[in-house]
């Protein structure tokens, strides 16, 4: 074997050493990554889930993206988490490697990606992560679930995502995180249930954390 061929071994063992080392990861949690990024790639040759596919690209801007809001929230204490809108799994799947004995509800009506994020919880064992192909508004009204933290990362828009805490929601009371970009404002109604914004680095680009709730009386 040619000292060339062996390039891209080495450099993704670098680049998994990288990861464990920057978010403290026991061996366990090591393993599930490394599936779940095999899988993602994997069932991306035949199923459209990500623009992302480069292997660093994942870990920073999938996994560890993902990762980031438990720097601002014990989500060891949480009763249950809803990722609204999981797509591939982001940030659903990596909250629940992390905290697996956490119930956590995933969110997705698109049939193929569902059928991934089954799959992965499959694959990886995690027993309390499940799958709902709910569309938000009827997961609103029917979610038998007992959630009082909601994420949702590049999936619904704030005006659509703050129907949380409608009186009429039986999750009106919980937490709602969004991730924004740099230069997001709230705009109309939205703005009324903002409580706060934080800011996170990623990849030497500020993006920020921002946090809804319903006001209080």
């Amino acid at each position: 074997m040619t000292k060339s061929a062996l390039v891209p071994e080495v450099s993704e063992k670098i680049v998994w050493e990288r990861f464990v080392v920057a978010e403290k990861l026991n061996e366990q949690t090591v393993h599930q990554f490394k599936r779940y990024a095999a899988l993602l790639q994997e069932w991306n040759e035949r199923t459209n889930l990500t623009r992302i596919t480069d292997l660093a690209a994942i870990i920073t801007y999938h996994f560890q993206d993902s990762m980031r809001v438990r720097d601002f929230v014990d989500l060891a204490s949480c009763k249950g988490i809803c990722d609204i809108g999981a797509g591939a799994g982001f940030p659903g799947i990596p909250i629940s490697i992390l905290y697996p004995k956490v119930p956590v509800v995933l969110v997705e009506v698109n049939h193929k990606k569902v059928a991934f994020l089954r799959a992965v919880i499959e694959e990886l064992g995690l027993k309390n992560c499940v799958v709902s192909d709910y569309d938000w508004r009827t997961f609103l009204r029917k979610a038998p679930y007992t959630l009082d933290l909601f994420v949702a990362r590049a999936s619904l828009q704030p005006e659509e995502l703050i129907r949380l805490f409608s009186p009429s929601s039986v999750y009106k009371d919980a937490q709602l995180i969004y991730w924004a970009s740099q230069h997001w404002e709230p705009e109309g109604k939205e703005a009324d249930y903002l409580v706060k914004k934080e800011p996170y680095i990623l990849d030497d680009h500020t993006r920020y954390f921002a946090f809804f709730a319903a006001p209080r009386v």
